[in-house]
């Protein structure tokens, strides 16, 4: 297993605070510019709380894995063995490591990766949010409204290829760690907006439901009018058949009946 975790020990070519600023305040930024122009705070909202709750649900989700499951890092071996010397029990046959305690504990979080998880989680939710928004699905066949859908899943990839390269991670890690991102992406994308190829997919659920409720009132107070009122009145039988009929009693025809009499 060592012979496989000798990988050299390099630093990070898209370092741990570049995620967040790539992840979450980028999309923020779209959100913003977008509420500039169409001035829609339902939109601007709901899609900064969609992507913080995808980010914080994927970060959860990856930081217990990665404790429950311990995985070696592809440098594992110059975490433990900084000066190359590698030493073993002689009767476990053990691994007795002489390295930082810090670098050693953190190359044991392998699986899956962070980075990649983190990216795909924010630019996962800001592909989904920019496929409703022009309206990729609409069957026009835009290559150029595709192109701009796939522009944040490739940003992400290229941060994921960027752990293999690094030898921080293994191909498998970073690609749980898409397959998590995603996943949450998708499910908190959702939980805001329609889905990308329906007619109200342009704003978010809560907004679409106002304009229904605003509709609805509209129509209910154009039909406000005081609906007319019915009585039974009783015909002696001597003025025909006999029987009840009915009578309306609304005040628009009392005062036109009582004009004709006049």
């Amino acid at each position: 297993m060592m012979t496989d975790l000798r990988y050299p020990l390099k630093g990070n070519t898209v370092p741990f605070w570049a995620v967040p600023l790539i992840g979450i305040v980028l999309p923020c930024a779209i959100f913003g510019g977008i509420y500039f122009k169409k001035k829609n705070f339902y939109d601007l909202h709901h899609g900064i709380l969609g992507i913080l709750y995808s980010v914080l649900i994927t970060a959860v989700i990856t930081d217990a894995i990665k404790d429950g499951v311990g995985r070696p890092r592809p440098d594992f071996f110059w975490r433990c063995f900084p000066d190359g010397k590698d030493m073993y029990d002689n009767i476990t046959t053990g691994v007795l490591c002489h390295g930082e305690k810090s670098v050693i504990k953190e190359g044991h979080k392998s699986f899956p990766s962070g980075h990649t998880s983190w990216s795909f989680a924010g630019l996962g939710f800001l592909a989904w949010y920019l496929t409703g928004k022009i309206a990729v699905f609409d069957r026009k066949g835009h290559i150029a409204k595709l192109c701009i859908m796939v522009l944040p899943l490739l940003t992400a990839a290229l941060v994921a290829v960027s752990r293999v390269d690094d030898y921080w991670h293994h191909w498998q890690d970073v690609f749980a760690g898409a397959i998590i991102g995603l996943t949450v992406a998708s499910f908190c994308y959702l939980q805001f907006f329609p889905y990308p190829y329906d007619t109200d997919a342009l704003w978010p659920h809560a907004y679409t439901l106002q304009l229904a409720e605003a509709r609805s009132s509209g129509i209910a107070n154009s039909y406000s009018v005081r609906p007319a009122e019915i009585e039974t009145v009783n015909i002696p039988e001597g003025h025909g058949h006999g029987g009840i009929t009915l009578r309306d009693t609304s005040p628009i025809l009392d005062n036109m009946e009582s004009g004709r009499r006049s």
